[in-house]
């Protein structure tokens, strides 16, 4: 079964029961505007309301990455209510794939910053390409994550990790990534998708309400975070009323360095 997206590829095998969602906007190198972001729910709604999905893989098209992070050139455009909003929506769809009660996989093949990397962390599992890059960039911006990640890199790698990652915006190789606990595998980007798609299979092999009941109690877990979600929404979308966000999405968008002022 096959679904019509215009940035995003929805592929069911229903043999499986595993559905394939592919972020397909890699002359942006799958870059995360809105009118993706609202595809992706709408993928996962009626992913979650199919009885034929059992599980999902997350991709990204192209080979150089899973999603590089957020449309910069629209964020730009954006005041501090609209960006509180985005914000919001973005977080909103996270939260659907997390508490997803079928499994969800991120197979990462390529770069993984910024939204990229808090999509692949709001995934039960993931998986990287020998070749991913994962990275927290939105400091050089004048921004701070907004859809979950200061929420759940603290999780996933601890907070000493988390701040140094975010606050000095380094990327770090799939090596790295798998040794902070920020990724569960790594394997050659040729094996990527059969790999991933093997280690789903062994979980739709077990009861499919068991699973869901796991995800619900892990997640239970990082409840008291719900505070956190809606502070990083608020801030991100503060960010957008400074001078700093105004030159550090400039700088970007004319490829040069950005001189940040503190206001």
């Amino acid at each position: 079964m096959t679904l019509s997206f215009e940035n995003l590829l929805y592929d069911l095998d229903t043999e499986s029961g595993v559905l394939t969602l592919t972020l397909n906007r890699a002359s942006k190198l799958n870059a995360l505007n809105a009118a993706t972001m609202e595809e992706l729910g709408q993928a996962m709604q009626q992913a979650l309301a199919d009885a034929q999905v059992r599980g999902v893989l997350l991709t990204g098209s192209g080979e150089k990455a899973f999603v590089a992070g957020a449309d910069i050139a629209e964020l730009a455009a954006l005041d501090g209510a609209g960006a509180q909003r985005a914000a919001e929506r973005g977080q909103e769809v996270f939260a659907m794939i997390e508490q997803s009660p079928k499994p969800v996989v991120a197979a990462v093949n390529g770069f993984a910053l910024g939204g990229g990397c808090e999509l692949a962390m709001a995934c039960h599992v993931r998986v990287a390409a020998d070749n991913a890059r994962f990275g927290m960039p939105e400091v050089t911006l004048g921004l701070l994550p907004g859809f979950g990640g200061t929420q759940r890199l603290t999780q996933l790698v601890g907070k000493a990790k988390a701040l140094e990652l975010m606050l000095t915006a380094d990327q770090v190789k799939a090596d790295e990534a798998l040794r902070l606990g920020l990724v569960n595998h790594t394997v050659p980007a040729a094996e990527l998708l059969d790999f991933s798609r093997q280690l789903l299979g062994r979980m739709l092999s077990r009861a499919p309400l068991a699973l869901g009941l796991v995800i619900k109690c892990v997640n239970a877990v990082f409840a008291p975070a719900e505070n956190g979600y809606t502070t990083e929404a608020q801030a991100f979308g503060h960010a957008f009323e400074t001078e700093d966000f105004r030159e550090g999405t400039q700088a970007f968008l004319e490829k040069r360095p950005a001189k940040f002022v503190g206001k």
